[in-house]
C-alpha cells in the first residue's frame, strides 16, 4: 500500500524532531489535484508550529531526510510548506504487478499490528418479523466485519438477539387471547405478528389491564414459569426460521447468536456484585447507576423486581471479556440508543474494565420519500422481507426490459436478485451512516450515478472484453506471475487509473479508522469514473502495441478484480453480464 510506504518512510524522516511522529504522518494524502503531484505532505507546518520555526525551513530538512527515490521521481516543497510527492512509473508498474500476483488480496498485506474485535450487530427481536428499521445495523455491521478481517484483524461476530423481553410478555399474552390455531398453523410468524400487533395497539392506547398482563406474564418467563417457557420453546424455531431466511438472503452470518435468554441467569448476580462494590444503589425500590451531573440513572432492575437491557449488555461485556478476550467491541445500534450506550461504557469504568475499547457505532434513521420514518401505507413499519422482493421483483422488471434475448429467463432472475439486494445493501452504505436517508428503489436501482446497479454494470462491462477479444485472463495472470510480461505505464490515463487501483487498500483503511463503509462505495465509484475514461482514450483490444495491449488487459482485470473484491466487502455480489 502506497500510503502505508510513505508513513513509515516520513516516520524514520521525523522521527529525531518529535517523540510521537503518528499525528504528523497521518497527514499524507492522496492529492486532490495532479497539479499537486500524486501524494501530497502536510507536515511540516503544524511541525514548524511545534518547533517555533519557518514551515518552509522544515518542509526543506524533511526532504533532505526523505528516501523514496525508490517510490518517487520528485519531491519538492510548494506554498507555505506543503510537499508534493510525483510516483516513478517504475515503481507504479512493480505494485501494479504485485496486485496482480496476490490477487485475492490484491497485493495488500496484512495490517501490523491486528487486533481482536467482537462486533455486535442486527440484534432484531424475535417475536416479531425484520423490518427496515434492522436493515441498517445488518448491512453496516457486515461490511465492517468484512473490512476489517480483509486487513487482517480477528473478528468475532456476535448477534445479539432480543428474545427474553417484554416482547415475549405481549407474544405469550397474544398467544392466549387473540391466536387464530388456523393461521397459525399455515403462517405461524404472520399470526404472531399480528398478535403482537394487537396486544401493542392495546397498550399503545392506555389499556392498562393488558399492560400488567403483558408484565406478569414476561414475570412469569422469567421465573422459569411452565406453560410461558413452553410457549416460548415454540415460538423460538418458527422465528428463528423466518430471521435465518432473511440473512441467507442478504448472505450474512454469524459466529454466535446468543440472545438476552442466555444471560438472563447471571443478571442477579450482576446486580448483586454492583451493589456490593458501590457502584450502583437503590432509589425508590428501582436499582441503577448513577452518574454526576446527569438526572437519568443507568437502571439495571426495576421496581418490581424486572432486570433491564442494561443489566443483559453488562452481563454480556463480563462474558465477552472472559470468553473472548476482546481489544474493542463494537455496538452497532441507532442514534437514540445514544444515552444507553455512553451510560454502559461509563459503568464498564467503573467496574474498572480496562484494555478493552468500547464503541457505539451509531445511525440515523431510514425515511420515506415523504421525509418521515418510512412506513407502509397503512402505517406499520416496512418488513425486510417484503422490501427484499420488492426489490428483486423491480430489478428483474429492468433486466428484462435490457435483455436482448442472450440471457435467458433463469439468468435474468439470478441477475435481478443480485441488483436488487445489492441496490438496497448499496444504497444504505454510500451513506454517511449518522445522516437519515431517503428510500428510495428508483434511486438505488439506477444505471447510473453512485448505486450498486451502476457498479456491477461497470464490472460486467470490464469483464466483456476478455469475453470479446476470447482472451484467456488466466492465462494472462499467469504470463505476469512467470515475469513474461511486465506492464509499462506509458499513456497518462494508464497510470491514472494504475494510481487509483492502488488505492485500494488505503481506502479500505480509511473506511475502517471510523467505521465508515461510505468512504469505500466513494472510492469504489471513483474507480469506475476512471476506469470509463481510461477506456473512452486507449483502445484495449485495438492497442497500438503488443506491450500497450498486455499493459491495458492487466488494468482492465485489475480493476474488474477490485470492482468485485470492494463490492463483496460491502456484502454486494458481482454479475458477469448484465
Amino acid at each position: 500500500m502506497i500510503l502505508e510506504l510513505l508513513k513509515s518512510r516520513f516516520t524514520d524522516a521525523i522521527n529525531d524532531l518529535v517523540d510521537d511522529t503518528s499525528d504528523y504522518v497521518d497527514l499524507i494524502r492522496p492529492s486532490q489535484d495532479i497539479r499537486f503531484g500524486d501524494y501530497q505532505a502536510n507536515i511540516a507546518m503544524p511541525l514548524a508550529k511545534r518547533l517555533s520555526r519557518n514551515p518552509r525551513e522544515i518542509a526543506g530538512e524533511i526532504i533532505s531526510r526523505l528516501r523514496v527515490d525508490d517510490i518517487c521521481d520528485s519531491v519538492e516543497v510548494a506554498g507555505a510548506g506543503f510537499i508534493n510527492l510525483v510516483l516513478s512509473e517504475s515503481f507504479l508498474s512493480n505494485q501494479i504487478f504485485r496486485n496482480n500476483v496476490d490477487s485475492e488480496k490484491m497485493g495488500i498485506d496484512p495490517i501490523k499490528k491486528s487486533k481482536k474485535f467482537i462486533v455486535d450487530y442486527s440484534g432484531p427481536n424475535v417475536a416479531k418479523p425484520m423490518h427496515v428499521g434492522h436493515l441498517r445495523s445488518t448491512v453496516l455491521g457486515n461490511a465492517i466485519t468484512n473490512m476489517l478481517r480483509f486487513r487482517g484483524h480477528n473478528v468475532i461476530t456476535d448477534n445479539h438477539l432480543g428474545d427474553w423481553g417484554t416482547q415475549f410478555g405481549m407474544i405469550i399474552f397474544g398467544y392466549r387471547n387473540y391466536l387464530d390455531a388456523d393461521s397459525y398453523r399455515v403462517q405461524p410468524v404472520a399470526e404472531l405478528s399480528r398478535v403482537y400487533r394487537i396486544v401493542r395497539a392495546k397498550m399503545d392506547n392506555g389499556d392498562k389491564d393488558v399492560a400488567e398482563n403483558v408484565l406478569a406474564e414476561t414475570a412469569k418467563l422469567h421465573d422459569g414459569n411452565s406453560d410461558n417457557l413452553q410457549i416460548w420453546r415454540e415460538v423460538m424455531p418458527y422465528s428463528m426460521d423466518e430471521i435465518n431466511s432473511i440473512y441467507k438472503r442478504l448472505g450474512i452470518s454469524f459466529d454466535y447468536t446468543l440472545g438476552e435468554s442466555f444471560y438472563h441467569p447471571s443478571l442477579s448476580g450482576v446486580v448483586e456484585d454492583l451493589l456490593k462494590r458501590g457502584i450502583a444503589r437503590e432509589s425508590d425500590g428501582a436499582i441503577g447507576v448513577f452518574f454526576d451531573g446527569s438526572e437519568t440513572p443507568f437502571l439495571i432492575r426495576k421496581k418490581d423486581g424486572a432486570y433491564l437491557y442494561g443489566t443483559t449488555d453488562v452481563a454480556t461485556i463480563l462474558y465477552r471479556i472472559r470468553e473472548f478476550n476482546p481489544d474493542t467491541i463494537l455496538y452497532l445500534t441507532d442514534f437514540r440508543q445514544s444515552l444507553h450506550f455512553e451510560q454502559l461504557f461509563k459503568t464498564a469504568k467503573l467496574m474498572n474494565i480496562t484494555g478493552v475499547e468500547f464503541s457505539h457505532v451509531k445511525f440515523g434513521a431510514v425515511l420515506g420519500e415523504d421525509g418521515k420514518p418510512f412506513k407502509t401505507r397503512s402505517g406499520d413499519t416496512v418488513g425486510l422481507n417484503g422490501l427484499l422482493d420488492e426489490a428483486e421483483s423491480r430489478a428483474l422488471e429492468i433486466v428484462r426490459s435490457n435483455n436482448r434475448s442472450e440471457l435467458s429467463d433463469e439468468e435474468c432472475k439470478e441477475i435481478a436478485k443480485n441488483v436488487g439486494i445489492g441496490g438496497i445493501i448499496y444504497a444504505d452504505l454510500s451513506q454517511n451512516r449518522e445522516s437519515d436517508y431517503v428510500f428510495s428503489y428508483d434511486k438505488m436501482l439506477a444505471m447510473n450515478g453512485n448505486t450498486a446497479a451502476y457498479m456491477q454494470y461497470a464490472y460486467a462491462r470490464v469483464r466483456s472484453i476478455f469475453t470479446k477479444g476470447n482472451i484467456d485472463v488466466n492465462d494472462l495472470r499467469n504470463r505476469v506471475k512467470s515475469g513474461e510480461f511486465k506492464p509499462e505505464l506509458k499513456a497518462d490515463t494508464e497510470r491514472m487509473l494504475a494510481k487509483e487501483i492502488l488505492k485500494f487498500g488505503d481506502s479500505i483503511d480509511f473506511a475502517i479508522k471510523d467505521y465508515r463503509p461510505n468512504l469505500l462505495t466513494t472510492y469504489l465509484f471513483e474507480l469506475a469514473n476512471k476506469y470509463s475514461t481510461f477506456f473512452e482514450q486507449c483502445p484495449v483490444l485495438r492497442a497500438e502495441t503488443d506491450s500497450a495491449k498486455f499493459t491495458r488487459l492487466l488494468l482492465c482485470d485489475l480493476t474488474a478484480k477490485t470492482l468485485n473484491k470492494g463490492l463483496n466487502l460491502l456484502g454486494i455480489k458481482t454479475v458477469e453480464r448484465m
